[in-house]
C-alpha cells in the first residue's frame, strides 16, 4: 500500500468525453428554445385573448391630431397615419392573422389527411391518380394560386382562409400517404386483413390514429406559412380589406410612411409577424424531436 507524500499535487480528474459535454451543451440549449417559445406562444395568446376586452379603446379611433407620433410612454409603439394607437392595432391585427392562420391550417390539414390516407390505403389506380392531382396543383406557385382564388370573391377573411388552405395541404397529403404506405407493411394491419377487417375499418381504427401526431404537426407548422400568405395576399391589396386590422393591412397601409421616414408603422407589425413565427417553430421543432427518437438521437450525436 502507498500514500503520496504530503503536499503532493492531487492525481487529476479525467474530464468527461468531448462527446457527452457537447450533448450537453445541446439538451441545455434546446430546454432553453423551448421554454422560451413556449413563453412567446403565451404571451401571444394572452395579448389575442385579453388585451381587446380589457383595453376599452377604440382601435378604430382617428386623432390626426396624433398622427405618426414616435413611441413614447402614451403610446409605446407610436401611431399611424390617422393617429391610431399601434400597438392596440397590431393587437387585433395579430387576432385577424391568428384566426385566419389556424382555421387555413385545420382545414388545408383535414384536407390533405383526407387525400393521403385514401391514397396511401386505395393504392393502384387510385393513388396514381390523387399523386398526379398533387403533383399538379404543386406545379403553379401558392401565391399565384392563391390570388386566382381570392379574385373569385370579395375580400374579406374566409376568402383568405379558402385560399391558403386549398393551397397548402399538398405537403400533409404526402406526408401522410408515406406514413400510410409505412404503416400498411405492419404485421398487425396483415391480421386485421386476414380477421376479414374492411379496408375502411382498418384506414379508420388502425391508419388514421397512427398518422394523427404527424398530421397534427403538419398543421402547427403551418399556422405561421398562413399567416405569413395571408399577409402577402393583404399587402398586394388582395386579402382583407383595409378596414380590417390585420398584420398585412398593416404594413400595406405603411408603405407611404416608410418612404417619409415613419419606421414604426412598418417595423412592429412586421415583428408581431415574425415572432410568432419564431416561436410556433420552435415549439413544433421540439414536438417533431419528441415524436420522431431517432431524430432526436442524430441530433445529440
Amino acid at each position: 500500500m502507498t500514500c503520496d507524500a504530503p503536499g503532493s499535487p492531487a492525481p487529476p480528474v479525467p474530464s468527461p468525453p468531448v462527446w457527452r459535454s457537447y450533448g450537453t451543451r445541446r439538451r441545455s440549449t434546446r430546454t432553453v428554445r423551448v421554454r422560451a417559445s413556449a413563453a412567446l406562444v403565451a404571451a401571444t395568446v394572452l395579448a389575442v385573448l385579453l388585451v381587446p376586452p380589457l383595453v376599452q379603446l377604440d382601435q378604430q379611433a382617428v386623432d390626426l391630431s396624433s398622427k405618426l407620433l414616435p413611441p413614447s410612454w402614451s403610446h409605446p409603439f407610436g401611431t399611424d397615419d390617422l393617429g391610431r394607437d399601434l400597438l392596440l392595432r397590431c393587437v387585433y391585427g395579430l387576432r385577424v392573422s391568428l384566426l385566419v392562420g389556424v382555421a387555413a391550417a385545420l382545414t388545408a390539414t383535414v384536407i390533405g389527411t383526407a387525400v393521403g390516407a385514401t391514397a396511401g390505403s386505395l393504392g393502384g389506380w387510385a393513388d396514381r391518380a390523387l399523386m398526379r392531382l398533387v403533383d399538379t396543383v404543386s406545379s403553379v406557385p401558392h401565391l399565384l394560386l392563391g390570388i386566382f382564388i381570392v379574385a373569385m370573391f370579395r375580400p374579406g377573411v374566409w376568402p383568405v382562409v379558402v385560399s391558403v388552405a386549398l393551397t397548402h395541404w399538398l405537403s400533409t397529403a404526402r406526408i401522410v400517404r408515406a406514413q400510410v404506405l409505412s404503416l400498411r407493411s405492419r404485421p398487425y394491419i396483415d391480421a386485421a386483413v386476414s380477421g376479414g377487417a374492411s379496408r375502411w375499418r382498418v384506414a379508420v381504427r388502425h391508419l388514421l390514429p397512427a398518422v394523427l401526431p404527424q398530421a397534427t404537426l403538419a398543421a402547427v407548422l403551418m399556422v405561421p406559412h398562413a399567416m405569413w400568405h395571408e399577409s402577402a395576399l393583404s399587402f398586394l391589396g388582395l386579402g382583407l380589406p383595409m378596414d380590417t386590422a390585420s398584420l398585412g393591412t398593416l404594413i400595406q397601409g405603411a408603405r407611404g410612411s416608410l418612404l417619409a421616414g415613419q419606421w414604426w408603422p412598418t417595423l412592429f407589425p412586421g415583428l408581431f409577424i415574425i415572432v410568432p413565427t419564431l416561436a410556433i417553430a420552435g415549439l413544433a421543432g421540439a414536438w417533431r424531436e419528441r415524436i420522431n427518437p431517432r431524430r432526436r438521437s442524430e441530433l445529440m450525436l
